[in-house]
């Protein structure tokens, strides 16, 4: 009887373990990722273009005569004076000149003199009938003939003097002298020989070619409203060297160019920088002529942008894309068009829009489709990279 008790007994836990229910596993916790949220803001739009510096005033020296090179009073690759000497050509045959039409001047004063004497005599003795008006006539003829010498002679001695002057070479503007292509006994020619060039260093010329796609979409900019901008000369530019230096001064947009180059589709604009030391002797200024320098544009300011933190954009087959976050706390796979780099930033010309909210962190926790867990994510306080990330927007468009 007992185990007949015991089996009923175990029958019954066992009908009782099978009747019923599993208990339900939790559901595993939503991925969490860190969002910001988009916001607009003004900004200073600077764009960056390569340029080429070039001197203020490129001088040619030529000379004005021809002739043998008697000296030469420069030091290549100095600085010079307006003034100073730099070419002496043998002035003895222009000398001579010089003193041979001064002697043919005073010789045609002397038969102007002459002239006019004789006519003085003749008039009075016309009216005597003492002479006929032949000779009246010929005496005036004769008067008229020494003025016309005279003057002829007076311009040939204007010309051998500028001549003579002229054998003597000076330096036209203040500036640094290169090499002479010339030097003692060598024969030139009259206004075809180049003998050297002086380079005007204070101011200076940067070049800058603004492709035609980028002033097309500037100028949509404009008319929507996008971006501000001042008069176009009234735009600056901050000159970076090809080793990272940032020249000290600013230049000043002085010139644009009336028609787009159709070798390259840009237009070439000109930039005019204070250059103090470009008086100093050589290897103490800052730059060239013909250097490669970056010219960032200041002046330009976006009303609406938006920036973002530069993790959050990924790459993807089909471009750059960023997860969006919607109402319902979906990851949504956002195509955007990212195209200016602001120190750690991407400024978003296309694709988002403000109140969204943006993954920052914890991609690998996500797909498209999938519900997360959004918090706001923490800005960094830290003083020191603030300031270098300010620093580093200057320097980068």
């Amino acid at each position: 009887m007992i185990i007949i008790g015991m089996n009923a007994g175990l029958f019954l836990i066992l009908l009782t373990g099978c009747s019923g229910k599993s208990p339900t596993p939790p559901s595993p916790p939503l991925p969490e990722v860190e969002v910001i949220t988009v916001t607009t803001q003004m900004i200073q739009d600077e764009p960056e273009f390569i340029g080429q510096t070039e001197a203020f005033r490129p001088v040619e020296i030529r000379s004005q005569v021809s002739g043998i090179i008697k000296k030469v009073f420069f030091t290549e690759g100095r600085n010079v004076k307006k003034g100073d000497q730099l070419y002496l050509i043998d002035p003895v045959p222009f000398r001579a000149i010089y003193l041979s039409s001064k002697a043919r001047v005073a010789q045609a004063q002397a038969r102007l003199d002459l002239a006019k004497q004789d006519l003085a005599r003749v008039r009075p003795l016309l009216e005597q009938q003492a002479v006929s008006k032949k000779n009246v006539d010929d005496a005036q003829a004769e008067l008229l003939s020494a003025k016309a010498a005279l003057e002829a002679a007076q311009n040939d001695l204007i010309k051998a003097k500028f001549d003579l002057d002229n054998t003597l070479i000076t330096a036209p503007v203040n500036g640094r002298i290169g090499r002479s292509h010339f030097y003692e006994g060598r024969l030139i020619s009259a206004q075809t020989t180049l003998l050297t060039t002086i380079d005007q260093l204070d101011p200076m010329y940067v070049n800058v070619s603004v492709p035609e796609s980028y002033l097309l979409r500037r100028r949509r900019e404009i008319a929507e409203h996008k971006v501000e901008r001042p008069d176009i000369f009234q735009l600056r530019g901050v000159m970076t060297f090809s080793d990272g230096s940032v020249y000290p001064e600013e230049g000043v947009l002085d010139f644009a160019d009336v028609a787009l180059r159709p070798e390259t589709g840009t237009l070439q604009g000109r930039f005019v920088f204070p250059n103090p030391e470009g008086s100093f002797s050589p290897g103490q200024s800052y730059f060239y002529p013909g250097q490669f320098v970056k010219i960032r544009v200041k002046g330009y300011t976006r009303t609406s942008a938006i920036l973002i933190p530069q993790r959050a954009v990924q790459q993807g087959p089909s471009g750059s894309f960023v997860y969006v976050i919607d109402k319902e706390q979906r990851a949504e796979s956002r195509p955007i068009r990212a195209s200016v780099w602001r120190g750690k930033e991407w400024l978003i010309e296309e694709g988002l829009h403000p109140g969204e909210r943006v993954v920052v962190e914890g991609f690998y926790r996500i797909l498209p489709g999938v519900q997360v867990n959004a918090i706001s994510h923490q800005q960094e306080k830290n003083p020191s990279a603030s300031h270098v990330e300010e620093s580093t927007m200057q320097n980068v468009p």
